[in-house]
């Protein structure tokens, strides 16, 4: 027997209905509202679920006793930036100083600015920075020795900021290496802070290269220490090499004693008035050949 298509489809459909009507109609449970979301909460442990990943772990203050001696010499003039500023008698300043150790006619040294920078490293890199600039000028008669120094890592943009105001579209930088070294480690750092590096394009007297010139076979090397020893007659005393400033300063930030970091302190000031010593020198030997 032969069944038309018509006939075929009805059977299909009547099918359909008696199982649909035999089977139980299914109730659908919506699931329970999930509990309000606290922006707070989720982005804290985003936070600390990146910590993980990257095995960071998260800061913590430093522990201070209140038996440690954290006193710098000088006042507090931003968050966690330290100034002291002193004022050195000095001998008679010249109008101009000879210029022949550094092939240069002349030295004005009202636009003289000496300087150096104690830092957490001396590989250089992105990764150091400086957290104690030593800056001399000759100021009413006298050699004004000013120091900034770092209390926190938060205090370099304001470190930053203050040293641009010690220096001039006009002023002629002194350093010893400071070519190679201290003004390349402060150009990096103004350009990762965002802000104006003050010492580009300034003239800059590197006072090495003409001591070298001078004293190369002379004596051991040509060091400022030995050069302060040998040449200038200046001999320190209780003196912290520069080599152990980075541990000095760690350590101060770990909540250890100021006494190591006053030794830095102390250190970087001998090293700007040293420098005004060595240029007087090399100006008068200059000019006398």
């Amino acid at each position: 027997m032969s069944l038309t298509l018509d006939k075929l489809q009805k059977l299909k459909r009547q099918a359909g209905g008696d199982i649909a009507a035999r089977e139980p109609a299914l109730t659908r449970v919506s699931p329970p509202p999930a509990p309000p979301r606290d922006p707070g909460r989720g982005a804290l442990a985003s936070i600390e679920q990146l910590r993980q990943l990257l095995r960071v772990r998260a800061p913590t203050p430093p522990t201070v006793r209140p038996d440690v001696d954290r006193s710098l010499p000088g006042i507090e003039i931003a968050d966690g930036l330290h100034l002291r500023e002193a004022t050195l008698p000095d001998d008679a300043i010249p109008e101009t100083f000879c210029g022949a150790f550094d092939r240069k006619d002349g030295l004005d040294p009202s636009r003289m600015l000496f300087f150096d920078t104690e830092t957490t490293g001396l590989a250089g890199g992105t990764g150091t920075r400086a957290f104690m600039i030593g800056a001399a000028d000759w100021h009413d008669g006298a050699l004004r020795i000013r120091q900034l120094t770092m209390r926190t890592m938060a205090a370099e943009h304001a470190m930053l900021d203050v040293f641009r105001t010690w220096v001039a579209p006009d002023t002629v930088l002194v350093s010893y290496n400071g070519k190679c070294y201290d003004a390349p480690l402060l150009a990096t750092r103004y350009r990762l802070a965002r802000k104006v590096n003050p010492l580009a394009g300034l003239a800059h007297v590197d006072l090495l290269y003409p001591t070298r010139r001078r004293y190369r076979g002379v004596y051991e090397n040509c060091r400022l220490a030995t050069i302060e020893r040998q040449v200038l007659r200046i001999v320190r005393e209780d003196d912290l090499p520069g080599s152990e400033a980075p541990a000095a300063w760690l350590s101060y930030l770990r909540g250890g004693s100021a006494q190591t970091l006053r030794r830095v302190l102390a250190h970087n000031h001998q090293d700007v008035i040293s420098l005004s010593r060595l240029l007087r020198h090399l100006s008068v030997a200059g000019a006398y050949g």
